[in-house]
């Protein structure tokens, strides 16, 4: 692909997208920063964890994302008994009308493009690691046979920050795997009353499609084209680092107050994400701020504070947003 043709790829898709957002927002009304994120997670060929309390939408949301991208979407409430086969699926013991008998599998949800795991702390370790190797290389093993899932393959799960029981926190390993982690706020003031009229009345509002399932691969394949430039390389690069405690470079506060820090999936998902955050706002390659506006939704489910430091009042949200303020003042100086 010549420069020209892929800057008119480029310019196509960024056209795409805004279509795409005026499109949710027919549905989803307002908070634009969860929606851009969202869809930065689905052109970069990731996942999203979405944390926020009960009614903000986030089922909706994801609802909506199928419509628009047009995705075939599954939902799955997660809850303490459910079973892995309950997702994956299972082999059952058919006899034919000549007597014969035959296993036959029988798909489970999670063989779609978009699936929604909701409430997805509610299930057992044992059930949360069904996704695992699906989240990661798009196909899951049943008794002893590889079943490749849909193409494209997205999780959005859900979950709640502030019912703590009868959940089960998800392993590091699993968060990891999650490209992003998108905390929905309340609406504001204005938000709320635009919901308020538009969701009360005899109408529900409706989504178009924009994408298909093979024309989302295309923009994954072309974000993943997107020329990035040797000082954003290098943000990344001392963002990730600075940010790992046992790492010379990073500053004597990290080192007291983070237990462990990002890996290189970490690093991989900030240079997919910035991509996305350029395209989603009309230009043809990423910037500084965007490493700063992306380094708290791709870090901070990659990161833990140690237990002073949590006694001390500070968070993970802070931490991040003053380390890559130093990363980009330092790089900016440079």
């Amino acid at each position: 692909m010549s420069d020209a043709d892929l800057v008119a790829s480029i310019e196509g898709l960024g056209d795409r997208l805004s279509a795409a957002r005026a499109s949710i927002a027919r549905r989803f009304i307002g908070q634009d920063r969860v929606v851009d994120l969202t869809l930065a997670a689905l052109v970069s060929g990731g996942h999203a964890l979405l944390i926020g309390l009960p009614g903000l939408g986030k089922t909706r949301l994801v609802d909506t994302l199928g419509t628009v991208m047009g995705l075939a979407a599954n939902r799955i409430q997660f809850t303490p008994d459910l079973m892995p086969a309950d997702i994956l699926g299972s082999e059952v013991l058919e006899t034919s009308a000549d007597g014969s008998r035959a296993f036959r599998f029988i798909e489970g949800p999670i063989f779609c493009q978009l699936l929604m795991a909701d409430e997805i702390n509610r299930a057992s370790p044992r059930t949360q690691s069904a996704l695992l190797q699906a989240m990661q290389e798009r196909e899951v093993t049943i008794a002893g046979q590889h079943r490749p899932l849909g193409a494209p393959f997205h999780v959005l799960a859900t979950q709640n920050p502030i019912e703590q029981e009868g959940t089960y926190p998800l392993p590091e390993a699993q968060l990891d795997r999650f490209l992003v982690q998108i905390d929905v706020p309340y609406p504001e003031r204005g938000t709320e009353r635009d919901i308020l009229l538009s969701t009360t009345g005899t109408e529900d509002a409706r989504s178009e499609a924009v994408f298909t399932g093979a024309e989302l691969i295309e923009a994954q394949q072309v974000l993943r084209r997107m020329p990035v430039g040797d000082t954003i390389v290098e943000m990344i690069l001392d963002l990730v680092r600075a940010c790992r405690p046992s790492d010379p470079t990073a500053p004597a506060y990290v080192r007291e107050s983070v237990s462990w820090g990002p890996g290189p999936r970490a690093a991989q998902a900030l240079m997919l994400t910035v991509r996305a955050e350029a395209l989603i706002s009309g230009r043809l390659s990423p910037s500084p701020e965007d490493v700063f506006r992306l380094a708290g939704p791709v870090l901070q489910h990659r990161m833990a504070l140690s237990f002073a430091a949590r006694a001390r009042g500070e968070s993970l949200p802070q931490l991040i947003d003053r380390i890559a303020g130093e990363v980009t003042r330092a790089r900016a100086a440079a």
